[in-house]
């Protein structure tokens, strides 16, 4: 049921970003290397710094996980109340 204060209460889904992150970091990393391999170094340069974009996101999710409950509640956690006035 929506209570109006989704954009207030929402939580990342942060393992599904994680794992989309390290498919992106392989294809990134992948690209990097081909790119290379293939003598288009502006390609593989672009490649290589979306990878290391990928990277950041990934410490910034994983720190984010370890970090609890407050970022990623269990399923059985309602989503929190907006602070009233």
């Amino acid at each position: 049921m929506r209570s109006g204060n989704e954009p207030v209460t929402a939580r990342s889904p942060l393992r599904l970003r994680f794992w989309l992150g390290v498919w992106g970091l392989i294809w990134a990393v992948g690209g990097a290397v081909v790119f290379s391999l293939a003598g288009r170094s502006g390609w593989a340069a672009a490649c290589a710094v979306l990878a290391v974009i990928v990277v950041v996101d990934l410490v910034m999710v994983v720190r984010h996980m370890r970090q609890g409950p407050h970022y990623q509640p269990g399923r059985d956690v309602p989503p929190y109340e907006p602070p009233r006035p």
